[in-house]
């Protein structure tokens, strides 16, 4: 961590113990909400004091959960948590507050880009908050196991599930919608999928019947991303090398106008960008070294380089991320992850 990150970290540990903390450290964390993050999160400085003194009182109101937390509460932990999952959390209550029904905010991440554990964080603050969310992934929504060897059959090149095409859209349009205008009293299916089923290829399960929530949670490897225009497929970058990777990437390209329906349906979009987007075949590789150490049956380096390139080859992050991270229209806040996972930047683009 950064000199100014280990004293936020302290400030926040001495809180979160109960210590009362002095006019110079509430100075101190007025005066680091004055970066980008402050427009990301729509914080001025008429209000940034009232900001901050909210932040504290709901970090206060955690203390007795941070059992629940998916992370080891330290003082990694801490900094993100205040400078990300806190106030995201509080502008997403704030904007829901303006809304007669369920807000639908979309993150999309690639692999090992903490999806995951900010849908678990933000779950735990919005309920400290008073709302209720509901998580929901791309992958819940995947065609069934025979669905998708039907589709293997019909083209080899879908060889794992992931790609567009692999999910059934319509269910995801109707989930969304029953979640957004069903009264909370009602029992809602949500689809759910467990990837541990038919030797890793995966299949539906039984969906899980909630009452409602005042927000839903959609993320995915490329939930909001859209058609780009063919002509890059002239000149790709790599892994698109071979004459049938560019048609399949073609091919991909026109399969996102299918996915528009869903899109239509976020009222937000969180991109979590990472430096640069190899970085989620590194991760991917330590991840799968840990379950292996762990006991646990794993892929091999080379069957990982290849697992991660097909999805590469599919929507390449440099064809389809970087530019959304660019662009207003679509995408609300881009939160910049460097290569130890830290946060080096939240911003709205421009």
């Amino acid at each position: 961590m950064t000199s100014q990150h280990l004293s936020l970290a302290s400030i926040l540990e001495r809180w979160i113990a109960g210590e009362s903390i002095d006019q110079s450290d509430r100075e101190q964390l007025v005066a680091w909400e004055t970066t980008d993050r402050a427009a990301a999160f729509e914080i001025a400085p008429e209000n940034v004091e009232a900001a901050v003194e909210h932040r504290l009182e709901v970090l206060a109101g955690l203390r007795g959960q941070f059992d629940r937390f998916p992370i080891p509460v330290n003082g990694s932990c801490l900094v993100t948590l205040w400078t990300l999952w806190l106030p995201l959390a509080i502008s997403i209550a704030q904007i829901r507050q303006t809304l007669d029904r369920p807000l639908v905010q979309g993150v999309l991440g690639g692999q090992g880009m903490g999806k995951t554990t900010l849908a678990a964080m933000l779950k735990i603050i919005l309920a400290q908050l008073g709302y209720s969310m509901v998580g929901i992934s791309i992958d819940d929504l995947y065609k069934t196991y025979a669905d998708r060897q039907r589709l293997r059959e019909r083209d080899p090149r879908f060889i794992r599930r992931g790609p567009p095409g692999t999910h059934d859209v319509d269910l995801g349009v109707q989930t969304l919608d029953c979640l957004c205008r069903v009264p909370s009293s009602a029992g809602i299916e949500v689809p759910r999928f467990d990837k541990s089923l038919w030797n890793g290829e995966g299949d539906r399960i039984a969906p899980e019947t909630i009452e409602g929530a005042d927000i839903i949670l959609f993320e995915g490897w490329f939930v909001g991303v859209r058609c780009i225009d063919p002509v890059v497929f002239d000149n790709p970058p790599h892994p698109i090398a071979t004459a049938a990777d560019i048609a399949f990437a073609r091919e991909m390209n026109q399969k996102l106008a299918e996915y528009l329906p869903l899109w239509e349906r976020l009222d937000r979009l969180l991109v979590l960008h990472p430096r640069d987007y190899r970085l989620s075949q590194k991760w991917r590789l330590q991840a799968e070294h840990q379950a292996i150490s762990s006991g646990k049956a794993g892929m091999s380096d080379d069957e990982i380089r290849e697992f991660v390139e097909y999805f590469w080859k599919s929507l390449h992050p440099e064809l389809y991320i970087d530019p959304l991270t660019r662009n207003p229209e679509f995408v609300d806040l881009v939160v910049s992850v460097e290569a130890d996972r830290t946060i080096s930047r939240v911003y709205r683009p421009i």
